[in-house]
């Protein structure tokens, strides 16, 4: 076994290009198999955007114009199915790992730490998810790990800097359009830059470069966004900042400790435990090394260690500090992982050649256990687990609720083709668009809650006399009043619990509405 081991060990060493491209090739392979099963509906935000890319439009209420461009793209190729909308997170993941391997391998010179990276990113559960979910956090964690490594490139090498300061530009602008998030990296360049430029290490002309390609990527980035929200009242950075408890009363209330243990628990979770707690020695090991050389333990350059760490504490910490004043979503810090991938896969390579002992046999049980993990969320279906054991069982049965309305339609109503869908989220506006047969635009009907998307296009205003579907999220949901107006008669609740392969999934209250005559309310002003 240990010659095995060795022979394997030095393949690994002689090849380790090879090796990447297999864990990139199988992996993606299995995402496809995984999407193409129909094991996970789609999850509420996926449909949404979905719904987006038959409006395509500048931008949008909650985010940049991104998300449904690539999900149109997709669609085109494999139609409009799970597939379909998943296949630019999927081609994503394959181009975030093989950026990652390249990064480390040919700037860093480090091709096993590459490999490292890409098995620590397949067993985190914010890659496993980011590579099958089509949301947002794909497009600007690629963007990020693009703009990062072009930085490094672009202070390092005089000769062809202006392709990477080329390159970070598009970064810049491709990631804003897929989240405000990237407009944060500017800052980030400039702490990397002032850093290294304490020991005279940057080429010339540097600074300008890069105050053009930072300033170049961030208006082409905004200008779509700035267009779109000069024409609605600046709705979508309003949004923003009443999320970010930066707007209306949010902003006066401070100190809520009780998000605090909820946000950092979502972070332990969501990266994995065991390579959490990896990514926080890296982490550390990186600014010893900017006090020290040497110190880290870890081989890195202080210009590498300089990247790590304005690359991944000063975005972590702020949404850390940031979740003692409002609620965070275990999201947001993720462009902060780019480089918190690298710090684990840092930290993780130390430990594996330095463990001795009792040490060295248990190094093994944490990838293992990650392996593990990523075949367990591949083939969720496939194991015996109750609904209520199942965390993935809420975001099923989506499918089915659209198969038991088209159903409602066929049996309960004189002209199934005269009857609309519509709900009171988003969420649920958008599974019913997708699902049921036909893929008719669903509507959502705002009576005081949170602005969204729906509520910049038309109601069904032109359907007088129509009948329609009223679906609501959860069992036992009452109708309100001023929706129950619009028409002449409304049935009893029908409580309805979704299936999933044969397994309970959620629960929805449904009421046949019948003789529509509005008038479709109006949304609320100043609800973000």
């Amino acid at each position: 076994m240990p010659q095995t081991q060795s022979l394997f060990a030095r393949h690994l060493q002689r090849r380790p290009g090879l090796w990447a491209g297999v864990i990139i090739c199988v992996t993606t392979l299995v995402r496809v198999w995984f999407v193409a099963s129909g094991q996970l509906d789609l999850v509420q935000d996926e449909a949404h955007y979905w719904d987006w890319t038959r409006h395509l439009q500048l931008s949008y209420y909650s985010k940049g114009p991104l998300i449904a461009y690539l999900i149109a793209l997709g669609t085109k190729i494999f139609g409009a199915t799970e597939l379909g909308v998943r296949s630019m997170a999927i081609a994503g993941s394959a181009a975030i790992q093989g950026v990652v391997y390249w990064g480390l391998a040919r700037l860093w010179g480090r091709p096993l730490t590459g490999l490292w990276a890409l098995v620590i990113a397949n067993t985190m559960l914010l890659f496993m998810a980011a590579g099958v979910l089509m949301t947002t956090d794909n497009p600007l964690l690629l963007s990020w790990v693009v703009g990062l490594f072009a930085l490094y490139a672009a202070s390092v090498r005089e000769e062809n800097s202006r392709r990477y300061f080329w390159i970070l530009a598009l970064a810049i602008a491709f990631g804003t359009w897929a989240k405000y998030m990237m407009v944060v990296f500017p800052l980030i360049a400039v702490l990397y830059s002032a850093g290294v430029q304490r020991q005279a290490m940057l080429p010339q002309r540097y600074w300008r470069r890069l105050v053009l390609a930072c300033l170049g990527g961030v208006v082409v980035g905004l200008l779509p966004i700035v267009l779109w929200n000069a024409g609605h009242d600046w709705v979508g950075f309003r949004h923003v900042l009443h999320r970010g408890g930066v707007g209306g009363a949010g902003l006066l209330e401070w100190f809520d400790w009780e998000e605090f243990p909820e946000y950092l628990g979502s972070q332990v979770g969501v990266l994995t435990p065991w390579w959490f707690v990896f990514l926080l020695f890296g982490a550390w090991g990186a600014v010893k090394r900017l006090q020290r050389p040497g110190a880290d333990g870890m081989g890195l350059q202080r210009r590498q260690a300089w990247l790590l760490t304005v690359g991944f504490w000063p975005v972590w910490l702020f949404f850390l500090i940031w979740s003692l004043h409002t609620h965070i979503e275990a999201n947001w810090s993720a462009v902060s992982y780019g480089a918190g991938i690298l710090l684990a896969a840092l930290a993780w390579e130390r430990y594996w050649n330095t463990a001795s002992g009792r040490h060295k046999k248990l190094r093994y049980l944490w990838p293992c256990l990650g392996v593990l993990l990523f075949i367990l969320v591949h083939m969720q279906n496939l194991l015996p687990l109750p609904a209520e054991y199942n965390p993935a069982a809420r975001l099923k049965g989506w499918s089915d609720l659209g198969a038991q309305v088209q159903t409602l339609k066929r049996e309960e109503f004189a002209l199934p083709q005269r009857v609309f869908v519509f709900s009171d989220r988003y969420n649920t506006t958008a599974a019913l668009s997708f699902y049921v047969p036909g893929q008719k635009r669903a509507f959502c009907v705002n009576t005081g809650r949170r602005l969204n998307q729906y509520d910049f296009w038309p109601g069904p205003v032109k359907r007088h006399g129509w009948d329609a579907i009223y679906v609501r999220q959860e069992l036992g949901e009452s109708m309100a009043p001023e929706v129950r107006k619009m028409f002449a008669r409304v049935s009893e609740r029908i409580d309805y619990r979704s299936q999933h392969r044969g397994q309970s999934a959620q629960g929805f209250s449904i009421y046949l509405c019948y003789g529509f005559h509005g008038p479709w309310p109006e949304p609320p002003q100043g609800s973000f």
